[in-house]
């Protein structure tokens, strides 16, 4: 096992994130306490997420840059405007020593948070 540190709250996380990436952190977390009201902070994977049903977002301060995930997928109004901001995986990447996009986080917030809430297909069903 790594010795990395485990967190148990957010607060605890954003107290080992640098200045300007708690700034932005924190402003994430307001966007999606005010977008997906019923949202739930928790930690899941050790960063911070947000939880409807189950979670539905993740965002993570690394040393260069802040992270969402998971990718959006089959948002095609919003995937033109993500596609700067996608790595490999179509995770979210914003560079600290750009602006954050802050409006389109919250779209993103939103678009998860809808697609934790739609019902999804059960294996095996034959009806």
């Amino acid at each position: 096992m790594s010795g990395r540190k485990k967190y148990v709250s957010v607060h605890a996380y954003l107290a080992d994130v640098p200045p300007e990436s708690r700034r932005r952190l924190n402003k994430i977390r307001q966007l999606v306490k005010k977008h997906v009201p019923d949202a739930v902070e928790a930690i899941s994977y050790n960063i911070p997420a947000f939880r409807l049903r189950k979670t539905f977002m993740y965002c993570a301060a690394f040393k260069n840059h802040i992270s969402i995930f998971p990718p959006l997928r089959n948002e095609t109004s919003l995937a033109k405007l993500l596609r700067p901001s996608r790595n490999a995986k179509g995770n979210l990447r914003f560079d600290l020593r750009e602006p954050m996009p802050y409006a389109l986080v919250a779209r993103v917030a939103r678009a998860l948070a809808r697609r934790d809430s739609m019902p999804t297909a059960r294996k095996g069903n034959r009806s």
